[in-house]
């Protein structure tokens, strides 16, 4: 396997659970509900955001390793 694709899955790989770990925290934030109702629907938003990213990376990197194999 070429060095160049293993450092594309590499960053993907990095990517999801960057954006995972944000909408996990978020989902902690939301349940523990000590934050305002302001910022718990901001966080909402942020989550379906982040949810589309995370699809968006994932549908991205098969699109781009399904070239490059």
């Amino acid at each position: 396997m070429n060095v160049e694709i293993i450092g594309f899955i590499l960053t993907t790989t990095g990517e999801i659970l960057l954006g995972a770990m944000v909408l996990i925290i978020h989902w902690h934030i939301l349940k523990e509900h000590k934050i305002d109702a302001d910022v718990l629907k901001q966080m909402r938003q942020e989550q379906f955001l982040g949810a589309f990213a995370i699809v968006s990376i994932v549908v991205g990197f098969l699109m781009q390793v399904s070239f490059k194999i």
